[in-house]
């Protein structure tokens, strides 16, 4: 538990720290190019165009999912994991590629991860904004359970953060991990209700795709404008998301502490 308040410490007192390499990476990324930031925008809706286009007309015929249109179903989905996807990837690996750059000087490193998250932020928020004018060009109306939306992004950000931190962690003692890291994340895209709808298989199956706890981050954002129900309503569920995520976080900081003065040996 010490360790974990200790890395939480650590974010909160170097949060402006934070904001600010993660808006100078951001600008500095994008620099080189002649539409600059606006990659950040353009790729992802590129990639919803793809994925609608593959799933939405080719195997589905342009079929809703129930009674939701199949495009705004996908976003919903979709758009969450884009941020997931890529911070999960670019923070598993944020340590090992700047660690050599602080070692020499007194800096915080457990927030690299945070500082990729942050930067994420950015396009994660233009994203729901995006989502947000679909929505009610859809004629889409949550009603009184758009006030679920607050902890459910909650939910996302302190799941990925656990997981950024532990993976971060692991990838810079063992290189092997990123490797393998990269290829579970294109292979859990198909394993979550992101592009398909899992509802008709068989129940033990659902189970098992739902101890992932981003299922439950992308279940639960679709409950919000479609099923329209509590998160609290599953508590067993919500329960069990709670408790992985802060399992990973205890494990994350436990051997992020442990082997952070070593960081530079292993590169």
């Amino acid at each position: 538990m010490k360790a974990v308040l200790e890395v939480l410490k650590e974010q909160i007192v170097n949060f402006n720290l934070i904001y600010r390499l993660a808006s100078y990476n951001t600008i500095s990324k994008y620099q080189s190019h002649y539409l600059g930031a606006a990659w950040q925008f353009i790729s992802p809706l590129l990639q919803i165009s793809i994925y609608w286009f593959v799933f939405g007309l080719g195997i589905r015929g342009g079929h809703p999912v129930g009674d939701v249109p199949f495009f705004i179903w996908l976003l919903v989905g979709l758009i969450p994991w884009f941020f997931i996807s890529s911070t999960v990837i670019q923070g598993s690996n944020s340590i090992y590629t700047k660690v050599s750059l602080v070692s020499k000087m007194k800096f915080p490193v457990s927030v690299l991860p945070s500082i990729t998250i942050v930067g994420n932020s950015f396009n994660f928020i233009f994203m729901l904004l995006f989502l947000g004018i679909i929505l009610v060009l859809y004629g889409v109306n949550p009603g009184i359970y758009i006030l679920q939306l607050p902890y459910y992004l909650f939910c996302l950000y302190v799941l990925i953060f656990s997981v950024t931190l532990l993976f971060s962690t692991i990838s810079t003692i063992i290189r092997d991990f990123q490797m393998v890291l990269q290829s579970l994340m294109r292979m859990m895209l198909y394993f979550l209700p992101i592009l398909w709808d899992t509802s008709k298989l068989p129940k033990f199956a659902q189970d098992l795709l739902s101890l992932n706890p981003f299922y439950y981050i992308i279940v639960g954002f679709r409950s919000i404008f479609f099923t329209q129900t509590w998160f609290f309503e599953d508590w067993v569920y919500m329960s069990y998301f709670w408790v992985t995520t802060l399992l990973v976080l205890f494990i994350g900081a436990l051997i992020h502490i442990k082997f952070r003065k070593q960081f530079v040996d292993y590169i």
